[in-house]
This record gives structure tokens, C-alpha cells and sequence, in this order.
């Protein structure tokens, strides 16, 4: 029997927060930048269960959320604590773990399947896990179990918070059935309007659907969606996930064309990548940037070396150029972003020439 467990640490960035600031635990509180008195930028990166309680959510914008609630406690982020806690936190899971797959800083998939005869077996090992967490590192976590990744992943999304739940294969049509077609794992906030709009209100709408219609409408990925409506994963869980790219964002205080406010952006951004690379011994080869204007509609180039390398000012001067030959002229940005991807592990004095 194939059984696959996804675990998903709860709030985690306020979670880990919360370790070194007991105060603030059952408080509304959000990961983010200082909201300025509602006239901060930028984003929540994450709320306490007691603020989405609150209307607080992830990826809300701090202006709004300082609007709906001026007594929420703001924590500026700590990435590098963030990571060292991951990192703890998935030294854990292995130890359970026929095969590990970490998907972000915060989850991971692990098969089970010999470690677990039945549903039985699996949940009581997974609460063994889940208590070993809290033990050891005082974090909460939900997890999914059942067949493949994609009901496992549903499954923990049921269980939160603090919870885990099983969902057997032959009981994953009625579980997703009814639920809203935008929570089907994989589809994002645009695919989920297009598919109410077509008239698919339900993830059991959407399994009924024609997938020749499907595929008429969203090419190859309406093959895929139909699959995942009626439970369908094929997908094995990946041993050896690695970072596939690193980058940084930063939004204006102001709206601003400023050529020199938004370079200076790009250079500082391109450091901190280039510590990010060298802490994780990475040599890279495509640069990319990002350009968020004030109405809020985004622009992605990206440009691929010649050869591979660890400099952060070949980051800054590869960045430069594709916003210099990119943005709109005189278009002022909100955000500004720099990533860099095309990874390989590099060792040693290893010349970076080798690596083209």
C-alpha cells in the first residue's frame, strides 16, 4: 500500500516567533514590515491563527491589515532564524521518512509506505512525529495522509490547525467534492476565477467535467486539473529536493522611477543573494529581475549566462542592465526584485569556468 504524509508546520514564521517571545502567543500577531501606521508597504508574510481569525491573512497587505486591526503585533522578519528552525524541523521528519521531500521552508513530503502497513500504522506514527516536533522544538504542525501527494496535501489543509487526518483512496472523490474548486491543490487565485467563470464552482464540478473540453480550454494543464479533481497523483515523492532558485524583493517606501533609489535597491538585493549562494555553496547562471509597477502589474525578465558564477556583482550588473533595458520609461515601481537560478553545487577552488 502506498501511503504518503505531508507535514506542514503551522504558522510557522509567528510560531517560531512565539518561542522567543512567549508574550505574544494567543495574540493576534503577523510576520511583516512595520505597517507605518497604515501607511507602511509590503505584505504579511504570516499571520497567527488568531488574527486570520481577526480577517488577517497571508499575502494581505500590511496597509489593509493595519486598517482592520491596529492593535496586531508587527514582527520584522528574521529569515536566518526562520531557516535554522526549518532546518531542525526537517532533521525530525527524516528520521520518519522512506523517502523526504522538502517543498518549502515549512513542508515536506515523506513516504511512508514501508514503515506503515495500514492507515492505522500510519497515523499512529505520525502523531509520534508530531509529537516529537512539539517536544523537541515546542512547534505545532498538521499533517495529511492518504494515497499520493496531491490527497495528502488536501488532507493537511482539513487538519489544520494542529491536527492530522487520513484520507483513504477510496474515500478522496467524496472528500474533495464538495469542496470550493479554488482550494484544489495547484490551482492558483487566476486558474480558480477562469474555472468558476466556465462554471466549475466545486472541485466535484470539476471532476465531472469533459476533460476533452478541459484540454480545448487549458491545453495540457486541463488534463492534469481533471486528474486532480478525481484524486489522481502519480507523482513520487523526490528524494534530494534542492534549492532551484534565491532571491530577494523590496518595496518601496514611495512609488518611485528614481534610477538611482531603485539601482541601489538591485546592488543591496544582489549581496544578500550572493551570501544566500555562498552559504549554500551554489554557482548559478540565470539572473532574473522582477518589476511591480503601481498599478500593480508585474514584469519578469530574466537573462542566462555564458557560464556559471558565485559573483554578487555579476548579480547587480546583470539585474542593472535588464532593468535598465526593461522598464517602462518613466513608469514608477513599487517593488523590485532579484533572483537568480540554474543551480549547481560547486566544491572547494573549483574554477567557475568549468561550469559552463
Amino acid at each position: 500500500m502506498r501511503l504518503i504524509a505531508l507535514v506542514d508546520m503551522d504558522y510557522f514564521f509567528v510560531a517560531c516567533e512565539e518561542l522567543r517571545r512567549p508574550e505574544i502567543k494567543n495574540k493576534p500577531a503577523i510576520v511583516g514590515s512595520d505597517p507605518k501606521q497604515g501607511e507602511g508597504r509590503g505584505v504579511v508574510m504570516t499571520a497567527s491563527y488568531v488574527a486570520r481569525k481577526l480577517g488577517l491573512r497571508s499575502g494581505m497587505p500590511l496597509s489593509m491589515a493595519y486598517r482592520i486591526r491596529k492593535d496586531t503585533i508587527y514582527i520584522p522578519q528574521d529569515f536566518e532564524y526562520y531557516e535554522q528552525m526549518s532546518a531542525k524541523v526537517m532533521t525530525l521528519v527524516k528520521v520518519y521518512a522512506d523517502k523526504f521531500e522538502q517543498v518549502s521552508i515549512d513542508e515536506a513530503f515523506i513516504d511512508i509506505s514501508k514503515r506503515a502497513g495500514d492507515y492505522d500504522d500510519a497515523l499512529e506514527l505520525m502523531r509520534k512525529l508530531k509529537q516529537e516536533v512539539k517536544d523537541k522544538l515546542g512547534l505545532p504542525c498538521s499533517i495529511g495522509i492518504s494515497v499520493n501527494k496531491l490527497m495528502a496535501k488536501m488532507a493537511s489543509e482539513d487538519a489544520k490547525p494542529d491536527g492530522i487526518k487520513a484520507v483513504k483512496e477510496e474515500d478522496a472523490a467524496g472528500f474533495l467534492s464538495r469542496k470550493p474548486v479554488g482550494e484544489l491543490y495547484g490551482v492558483g487565485r487566476k486558474t480558480g476565477k477562469m474555472l468558476e467563470e466556465f462554471g466549475y464552482r466545486t472541485i466535484g464540478d470539476l471532476a465531472k467535467a469533459n476533460p476533452v473540453v478541459l484540454v480545448e480550454r487549458f491545453k495540457s494543464y486541463g488534463a492534469e486539473l481533471h486528474n486532480s479533481a478525481n484524486g489522481v497523483d502519480d507523482s513520487e515523492v523526490q528524494e534530494n529536493w534542492e534549492v532551484k532558485s534565491i532571491g530577494r524583493e523590496r518595496t518601496f517606501e514611495r512609488d518611485t522611477s528614481d534610477r538611482h533609489e531603485i539601482t541601489k535597491a538591485i546592488r543591496e538585493m544582489s549581496k544578500e543573494v550572493g551570501d544566500e549562494l555562498k552559504k549554500g555553496g551554489f554557482a548559478f547562471k540565470v539572473v532574473t529581475i522582477k518589476l511591480r509597477y503601481s498599478n500593480f502589474e508585474e514584469t519578469l525578465k530574466s537573462r542566462s549566462l555564458t557560464h556559471r558564477s558565485v559573483e554578487p556583482e555579476e548579480i547587480s550588473q546583470v539585474a542593472t542592465q535588464l532593468f535598465d533595458k526593461y522598464a517602462e520609461t518613466g513608469e514608477e515601481l513599487r517593488k523590485v526584485g532579484v533572483r537568480v537560478s540554474n543551480f549547481v553545487k560547486y566544491k572547494g577552488q573549483k574554477r567557475m569556468a568549468e561550469y559552463a
